[in-house]
């Protein structure tokens, strides 16, 4: 099997009674890659995953992990690794005996287990961490074990199910740049659900934007900010500016960082508004200027110069070549 089509999923769908909560999804991803399963709660990702995983078993449709197809494989016959919303630690065992628990379960001798578990606690920088029990751990800290746990077993594929969720947003955030640290380091193909849009787009090789159980988008983060191609895709990642009709037409739309307050040599095309608003975002403000009957968000750098205030009249400059016509 190519490393190209490491994992493969075609037609997938899932039918709970009548209520089809994934439709005919198919997707092929390369060995090593980082996918994000992105959208909205009810989408369906949770249920892809859980169905790659085997907790869920699909109404039609096939999975297939380097050339085999897992689709009836029970759970513990995938060799894959998953890591929970909640840590779903084993409270009374330790942090070494938590990691180690697969590994027993496979049949390893101790001196074995004892040097993996050794060799996982260094990787996600706890060493000397494996006498402790979970309840003796900051969210991070457990959640980190609950990644060493699955890995250690050095499993083919490895799942990530909203793992950052219950985190405070700087411990989210260092977090994601540790698993993707580690992601690439041991060159695991990853699959990660997320609904959060800057989660998914910071991390990911490509991103399968989800919607009402279809895929509306896969592409590279990179695609699916700057070339969203469905009405969906185009508001559910990043803000997005509707502009005014009578200067663009109906479904025209723009990122608020590319309006401007200076004009640029690409910038081809001036609005006037009044700004309504100003909200300090740190190294952004975000302006809401009134033009015409819309309101529009322009960001800027807070470079310590002094913006405008609520009630000035301002002048708006931008390119219609970053202008989006919306679809469908």
């Amino acid at each position: 099997m190519s490393d190209q089509h490491f994992l493969r999923v075609e037609g997938l769908t899932k039918h709970y009674g009548t209520n089809a909560v994934v439709k005919g999804v198919s997707f092929d991803f390369s060995k090593g890659e980082f996918i994000s399963l992105l959208g909205p709660s009810g989408c369906g990702k949770t249920t892809i995953l859980r169905m790659i995983a085997g907790f869920e078993t699909p109404s039609s449709g096939t999975i297939q992990v380097d050339g085999e197809d897992i689709t009836a494989l029970r759970p513990n016959q995938r060799r894959l690794g998953m890591v929970f919303q909640a840590y779903a630690l084993f409270p009374n065992l330790t942090v070494g005996d938590n990691i180690g628990f697969g590994l027993k379960v496979a049949g390893l001798g101790r001196e074995q287990r004892r040097a993996r578990v050794e060799e996982m606690l260094k990787l996600i920088g706890l060493p000397g961490f494996e006498k402790r029990f979970p309840y003796e751990m900051s969210g991070g800290q457990q959640q980190r074990v609950a990644l060493a746990r699955a890995i250690a077993p050095r499993p083919r594929l490895l799942l990530l199910d909203e793992p950052l969720s219950a985190l405070d947003a700087k411990i989210r955030v260092s977090l994601r740049e540790e698993i993707r640290a580690i992601q690439r380091e041991l060159g695991i193909t990853t699959v990660f659900v997320t609904h959060d849009q800057e989660e998914a787009l910071s991390i990911s090789d490509r991103i399968v934007v989800m919607n009402a159980g279809n895929i509306e988008q896969l592409g590279t983060p990179h695609d699916i900010y700057n070339r969203p191609s469905t009405r969906f895709a185009a508001t559910f990642v990043g803000h997005l500016n509707t502009l005014p009709a009578a200067s663009f037409g109906p479904d025209r739309a723009i990122r608020p960082e590319l309006i401007s307050l200076t004009q640029r040599p690409d910038t081809d095309t001036t609005l006037s508004g009044i700004v309504s608003d100003i909200g300090f975002m740190g190294s952004v403000l975000r302006l809401k200027v009134d033009v015409a009957d819309v309101r529009l968000s322009i960001d800027t750098f807070n470079a310590n110069s002094t913006p405008p205030q609520r009630g000035d009249a301002v002048t708006l400059h931008l390119a219609s070549r970053d202008v989006l016509a919306l679809g469908a």
